[in-house]
């Protein structure tokens, strides 16, 4: 079997295991105790947080809800954290994270091992190749095809109001990723970055250019708590790996996989909108990603994953792994919103 041939990435086996009496579309919400429990002891300084020690989460749902919340004390904004980042570290706080995660990256880690030969990719020429095996994988999924053909105006606009941009919270990611690295590998991030930051004007910054699209369509602000399953997974992959500094490798590639892919998904969203009529000020912020994201993955692959595959070598198939990881989860959550989407407007 060549690399060509590896599984494309889906769920993995434990993942439907437990989702195994779940409908396609997403799981609805329901109550989360222990992530309700965990806020609670937050937001009174700490009071009870010895009592989930041995606390397990009510279901999948409940687990990411919960490591959301600790996700926050590490990279949410401080004006809406306030005092409870102080728990950051604690060690009833730091115990649960742990076990939570440890559980989690089980069943990531099962899924990797039914990927083939992706997880034996040895050298700079064969890692590229694998990162690029990955990203072609349904690189245009079937919900983008839908949003550029066949969704409605209102299924557009909730569809982005979940997806939040090809590259939600990205730039944080990315300046976290770099701590550490050196040579071409840390100048290609720290250009990805700049870029990010709009190459130093304020309107330029993708978040700024994010918001325009947000007023332009009215997207709807979701409340986490009535987000689908695979939307709290998704979101909550990304403060997996920026609080795990031994994940710096699977970071690499996750990050580097959106830049793969980001292009060709952005100019669906675009001709979507050109099919829909969309205000001017939707478009600047996809304009961009189907523009520059091309380029910034090519020099990802030429300038950060082969370097760095013939410097570290332990390296080259965890960064896969990351980006493989990366591209379940998301396929995951464009089917099951999509499923979502479409029923509703069926009914």
């Amino acid at each position: 079997m060549t690399l060509s041939d590896a599984p494309a990435p889906t769920l993995s086996a434990q993942t439907l295991s437990a989702q195994a009496q779940a409908p396609a579309s997403p799981t609805l919400p329901s109550p989360a105790p222990l992530a309700s429990a965990l806020a609670e002891a937050l937001a009174s300084g700490g009071a009870g947080l010895d009592a989930l020690a041995q606390v397990g989460p009510a279901d999948r749902r409940d687990r990411f809800l919960t490591l959301l919340e600790v996700y926050d004390l590490h990279t949410a904004p401080l004006e809406r954290v306030g005092d409870r980042a102080r728990l950051q570290h604690h060690p009833d706080v730091a115990a649960l994270k742990g076990r939570l995660e440890g559980e989690w990256l089980a069943e990531l880690e099962a899924h990797w091992e039914a990927a083939g030969p992706l997880t034996t990719c040895e050298g700079p020429e064969q890692v590229v190749r694998a990162m690029r095996s990955v990203a072609a994988r349904d690189r245009l999924p079937a919900a983008y095809r839908w949003l550029a053909r066949t969704a409605t105006y209102e299924q557009l606009v909730h569809f982005l109001a979940l997806e939040g941009g090809p590259d939600g919270g990205f730039d944080d990611l990315i300046a976290l990723c770099q701590v550490g690295l050196g040579g071409t590998a840390k100048l290609e991030l720290g250009k990805n970055y700049w870029d990010e930051m709009g190459q130093g004007d304020l309107a330029g910054v993708h978040t700024e250019l994010h918001r325009r699209l947000v007023r332009a369509l009215e997207l709807p602000t979701v409340p986490r708590d009535e987000l689908p399953v695979e939307a709290l997974e998704r979101e909550a992959f990304g403060g997996l790996l920026a609080t795990n500094r031994w994940l710096q490798p699977e970071m690499i590639g996750a990050l580097g996989l959106l830049e793969l892919q980001a292009g060709p998904r952005c100019r669906l969203v675009l001709q979507g909108l050109d099919r829909l009529g969309a205000p001017q000020d939707a478009y600047p912020f996809y304009v961009e990603h189907a523009e520059v994201d091309p380029v910034h993955g090519k020099d990802w692959m030429d300038k950060a994953i082969e370097p760095l595959s013939a410097e570290r070598p332990e390296w080259g198939a965890r960064m896969v792994r990351g980006a493989y990881w990366r591209a379940a989860l998301n396929l995951q959550f464009f089917a099951a919103v999509m499923d979502e989407l479409v029923v509703a407007d069926a009914g």
